[in-house]
Formats: structure tokens, C-alpha cells, sequence
């Protein structure tokens, strides 16, 4: 499957979540994203860098689509952040970072789930 298929169908397309980016770990490069959301100049560089400690978060935020989010999760593996009742799910792989957004009509477990589900595939087949 393409970068943007997974984009498209496994998790804009179950429903969990709003819009949707993967990015390469190494460089913050897009990779796939949807057609209603991508990440600003920067930004995925940016989301990169909170990978080195991630515990920065909390005091930096996560900005993605232009919309800083207040951190609530941060480790290893993912990176979770809400503003309101709107929220993004941060998941990295071996090669690449997977970013859920989901909006208020979303449940943000549901979103957490499915990005999860995925970096897990991923990481799986060596992504």
C-alpha cells in the first residue's frame, strides 16, 4: 500500500479520525497527507525534535496544522496533545511518524487506537 493509502483508508477512512499526515522520522519530510490538513513549514521538523526528549512537550506544546496543542501524553514511542475538544495522536515507527487529528465530532480514543494500530503494523513489516 502507498503512504497515502494508508493516509486514506487506514485512518482517515475508519471514521476515527478527521485528517491525517505521516512524515519521515528522520527530517519531518511529508510523506502522504490528507487533502483538508497538512503540517506548516517547519512543523514536521519540529515534531522530529520532540522525538530527542520527549518529554519537552509539555512545556513546548505540539504544533501541527498551525494549531498549537497542550501536551497530555509524551514518550518514546508517542505523543499525544489536545486544544479543547480537538486533539492529535503522534505515533513513530522506525521510519516514520504517523499524525491522527481528530475533531470534536471524534472520539479521542478511538483516534489513539487507530494510530496506534497502525505504527504497530509498521513496525511490524520493519516501517
Amino acid at each position: 500500500m502507498s503512504w497515502q493509502g494508508y493516509v486514506d483508508e487506514q485512518l482517515v477512512g475508519t471514521g476515527n479520525i478527521t485528517a491525517a499526515v505521516i512524515i519521515g522520522a528522520a527530517d519531518g519530510s511529508t510523506w502522504a497527507t490528507s487533502k483538508n490538513w497538512t503540517l506548516k513549514g517547519g512543523e514536521g521538523a519540529g515534531i522530529v525534535a520532540l522525538y530527542k526528549n520527549p518529554a519537552d512537550s509539555f512545556a513546548k506544546g505540539i504544533t501541527a496544522g498551525g494549531v498549537k496543542y497542550m501536551a497530555i501524553k509524551a514518550d518514546d514511542r508517542s505523543i499525544y496533545g489536545k486544544k479543547g475538544a480537538t486533539g492529535i495522536v503522534v505515533v513513530k515507527t522506525t521510519q516514520c511518524i504517523i499524525i491522527g487529528y481528530y475533531d470534536e465530532t471524534k472520539q479521542p480514543g478511538n483516534a489513539a487506537v487507530v494510530c496506534e494500530k497502525l505504527g504497530d503494523y509498521l513496525i511490524e513489516n520493519g516501517y
